[in-house]
């Protein structure tokens, strides 16, 4: 007598298409995956947070920190601005259970739908979603730039208590142990393509925690965490260059698209105060504490205004880049640009310029050391291309004003 079980088991004709209608249903694409499918409707969302997916907008950043902080961070947008892929984490050194493990955690706790539309839609990614939806000067592809190599400096290192970092292969500090670094969150691969075009020296730390601004906010809450961060790189170019005293002589922080969350945290900090240049590469947003007259929720962007003061007195060097993409129920990139700049009772003036990577400038603002640049484009290429603009930062203002130990091969 057969056991139950047993008794349901199809027979071996069955059994084999079952097995060929299983196959067939893996190898095919997942709704989320097809250019073609209809965004999945949005749940409701606490204030200031962005529904789970707006394809729409195409905005890449996730909502303001303290939004983020209403929900999980499993609700903040797809990572359509989300870090390109890389040999491995940045983040990977961050202390497990914490804030700095928050990337891999929001990637988890998304449905696997979400998952995929994630993956797709990372610079770097080999979709559709990832082409330019666009005719752009050159037919490039600011989400899948061209490696130009390493240039004086090393391969990554995961020396840094968080993230990576690469340095001159010689050279590049004083005789006094002397250095200079630039910290940047968000997108660290593809902002090492930029900087090694024309960095002369200074030390780069990259550091990727997620898709949402909340992941870096969180992860540099705590003011130890960004001091060890500057210790451990410290003791990482002391050991390379035998220099037993190598200190950090100049500091930058810079940001693309939700990197801006562990900005803002760093500046209220103790160890803020020794910041000297910030790059913001369409990376600032803000909540609104009314929508329907966008007006922003201040608080979450005073350590910004403050660090544009000390710019434009030229005591600091700030650079502003900001797209024209409208993000739902959050401020943009745009509103937060011109709000900073009427705190220091300026107004930006018409530009007209062919930029990087198909960029079209519109405006400008210039006062003192701080420099805003405002560009058209409202889709993810054009989000993307705000990273291209990191090389002329460094050529046009650090390498001046720094002017680092110069890195040999």
């Amino acid at each position: 007598m057969r056991h139950p079980l047993q008794a349901r088991r199809p027979s071996g004709r069955w059994a084999l298409l079952s097995l060929l209608a299983a196959t067939w249903w893996l190898a095919a694409p997942p709704a989320a995956a097809q250019d073609t499918a209809a965004p999945k409707a949005a749940a409701p969302q606490a204030d200031d947070v962005p529904p789970a997916t707006h394809v729409a907008s195409l905005q890449a950043d996730g909502p303001p920190a303290a939004a983020q902080a209403a929900t999980p961070q499993a609700d903040s947008p797809p990572a359509e601005g989300g870090p390109p892929p890389t040999d491995g984490a940045a983040g990977a050194g961050a202390p497990s259970g914490g804030a700095g493990g928050a990337g891999g955690a929001a990637s988890d706790a998304r449905d696997p739908a979400e998952r995929s539309a994630a993956r797709r839609d990372r610079p770097g990614a080999t979709s559709s979603r990832a082409t330019p939806s666009k005719k752009r000067r050159g037919d490039i592809n600011p989400c899948m730039t061209p490696d130009p190599g390493w240039g004086v400096y090393d391969r990554w290192s995961r020396a840094p208590s968080i993230g990576q970092m690469i340095m001159p292969h010689r050279g590049g500090v004083t005789k006094r142990g002397g250095f200079d670094v630039i910290i940047h969150f968000h997108g660290h691969e593809a902002l090492r393509k930029e900087f090694v075009k024309t960095a002369e020296g200074a030390v780069l730390v990259g550091i990727d925690l997620g898709i949402g601004s909340g992941a870096y906010s969180s992860a540099f809450s705590a003011p130890y965490v960004f001091e060890n961060l500057l210790d451990s790189i410290e003791r990482a170019v002391a050991k390379k260059t035998g220099k037993k005293k190598a200190y950090i002589r100049k500091l930058g922080l810079s940001s693309w698209s939700a990197g801006y969350g562990a900005v803002e945290q760093i500046l209220r900090q103790p160890a803020g105060k020794r910041v000297d240049a910030l790059v913001l590469l369409d990376s600032l947003h803000a909540g609104y504490a009314d929508e329907q007259q966008h007006k922003l929720k201040v608080a979450q962007i005073e350590p910004f205004i403050a660090f544009a003061r000390r710019a434009a007195a030229g005591e600091a060097f700030m650079f502003m880049s900001h797209s024209s993409i409208l993000p739902p129920g959050y401020a943009s990139t745009a509103e937060t640009a011109d709000f900073i700049v009427r705190q220091l009772r300026g107004k930006p003036r018409g530009s007209s310029r062919a930029d990087v990577l198909g960029l079209d400038m519109i405006r400008r603002f210039d006062r003192g050391d701080f420099h805003v640049r405002g560009y058209t484009g409202d889709d993810k290429p054009d989000h993307c291309a705000h990273i291209g603009l990191m090389a002329d930062v460094v050529r046009v203002h650090l390498n001046p004003r720094w002017k680092s130990p110069r890195g040999r091969r």
